[in-house]
């Protein structure tokens, strides 16, 4: 029955073969770096400008423009300025077809929704164009937002 002096012998033997690999393991080591050491550095820097081109472009490629929503009080509600409306003396039909050029609609259109003739429509047109003191639909409109008549 092998006693505790072998086992301290296997034990002695194990731990000098460990010592023994570690060194063997270090001097590999130390070569690989002395033999190669130009091309781990030159690895080195490879990865370290390839990380670097990879986040310059996702800078450059971020969108810059940042879309901020401010909301005013009120801002959901329109109300529509009676005073003006009044001033114009526009009348009902013509509203509408005024909220129907706002909308980007073409006279054969609002004539189709109203249920009006061309003409018709062609003659509120002119009646706004006159009442309101301009000469286009773009002007006829955008006085009708200032004034706070349409949305």
């Amino acid at each position: 029955m092998p006693g505790l002096k072998d086992f301290k012998h296997v034990v002695l033997y194990g731990f000098i073969l460990a010592v023994l690999v570690f060194l063997l393991k270090w001097l590999q080591w130390e070569f690989l770096i002395v033999e190669n050491a130009i091309d781990i550095y030159a690895g080195l820097l490879a990865v370290f400008f390839t990380i670097l081109g990879i986040w310059i472009a996702t800078q450059l490629v971020k969108p810059k423009l940042q879309t901020v929503v401010v909301e005013r009080p009120g801002a959901g509600q329109f109300c529509r300025n009676e005073a003006e409306l009044e001033k114009l003396n526009l009348n009902r039909r013509e509203l509408e077809v005024l909220e129907l050029l706002a909308r980007g609609y073409s006279n054969s259109d609002i004539a189709d929704k109203l249920f009006l003739s061309l003409s018709t429509i062609k003659t509120h047109v002119s009646n706004l164009y006159a009442k309101m003191e301009v000469k286009s639909r773009t002007q006829a409109v955008d006085k009708a937002k200032r004034l706070k008549i349409i949305e």
